[in-house]
């Protein structure tokens, strides 16, 4: 007989409430390896992540600059530059993407083997 689940499983005190789980979002992970050489403006994260619009990309610096991931440097030109750059604690997330990238490469056809399966089924 299986046991119950532990109803503090989930604590709001816990600290994994808090960790930052967007890195999993579709585009947090691959904003984060676009700036792995180094600081990128918008325009140029724009190029690779062809499919984000600007609103959801700014949401996502947004985010992972709350969060300490990444930094935005605001230059006093004109035309006005910004940049964004990771921060040492940024450069952290780059074992666990690979960890998930290795995961997907593995595992990818079974995954949409049965999403197609399930779609069929519907």
């Amino acid at each position: 007989m299986r046991q119950p689940l532990d109803p503090d499983m989930f604590d709001p005190a816990c600290p994994s409430g808090v960790t930052p789980f967007r890195i999993g979002d579709k585009w947090a992970g691959m904003v984060v390896l676009c700036l792995e050489d180094g600081p990128r403006r918008f325009s140029e994260l724009q190029v690779p992540l062809r499919g984000v619009t600007p609103k959801v990309l700014t949401e996502t610096l947004r985010a992972l600059e709350r969060d300490g991931m990444i930094t935005r440097t605001a230059y006093p030109e004109i035309p006005p530059r910004v940049e964004y750059e990771l921060t040492p604690l940024g450069r952290t997330l780059f074992e666990p993407i690979a960890a998930c990238r290795e995961w997907a490469n593995e595992h990818l056809p079974t995954l949409l083997a049965a999403r197609e399966s399930f779609d069929r089924a519907r």
